[in-house]
């Protein structure tokens, strides 16, 4: 015997809503948090850094890197 069809149409989904933008200031956060990792790698290897003054400081470098690393998990948030 043939199934009749359904009176109902198909599920669908609603509509995903669109992320909202992020605000002005984050883009500049971004940047920073870049430009003081650079900088705190820089300054370690140039000896102006409190504590560098016989060679460079490990510390200071993973803490560069590590704001480096900040600023991409950073802009990987930015819409």
């Amino acid at each position: 015997m043939p199934r009749s069809k359904s009176k109902r149409s198909r599920y669908i989904p609603p509509p995903r809503k669109k992320p909202k933008p992020s605000p002005k200031w984050f883009g500049a956060l971004i940047l920073a948090t870049f430009a003081l990792g650079v900088a705190m790698i820089v300054l370690n290897y140039v000896g102006v850094l409190p504590g560098t003054s016989l060679g460079a400081n490990n510390g200071y470098l993973f803490g560069g890197l590590g704001l480096i690393a900040g600023g991409f998990l950073l802009s990987t948030q930015w819409r």
